[in-house]
């Protein structure tokens, strides 16, 4: 009798420490799923960061490109009012250049 009275014990202990186990287990995972969620949420906000500062160069670029354009076709304007011959020597040039760019 003695010995079942060991056994019943033995196993309520067992039964103990593995329920503590499991919650421990369960507890070290929710903190290491948490951990994960937090490093998730941090690459998330880098990665729109990111995006706001490619989209934000980007604007400036065009802005740029645009300011580059209009002032070339102000010069180009004021080249044929002021020398026709010379622009269109320009102009023959780069069609040119261009043309056998395009071809080879």
């Amino acid at each position: 009798m003695a010995h079942a009275a060991y056994n019943t014990r033995t196993d309520a202990t067992y039964s103990n420490t593995i329920s503590g186990t499991g919650s421990a287990l369960a507890d070290k995972a929710g903190a290491i799923a948490e951990k994960a969620g937090e490093h998730i949420d941090q690459a998330v906000d880098k990665a729109a960061s990111t995006a706001r500062s490619l989209s934000e160069q980007g604007r400036e670029a065009t802005e740029r490109v645009n300011e580059v354009a209009g002032n070339l076709k102000s010069a180009v304007d004021k080249s044929l009012s002021d020398q026709p011959m010379a622009t269109l020597a320009i102009a023959a040039t780069l069609g040119f250049v261009l043309g056998a760019v395009w071809k080879s």
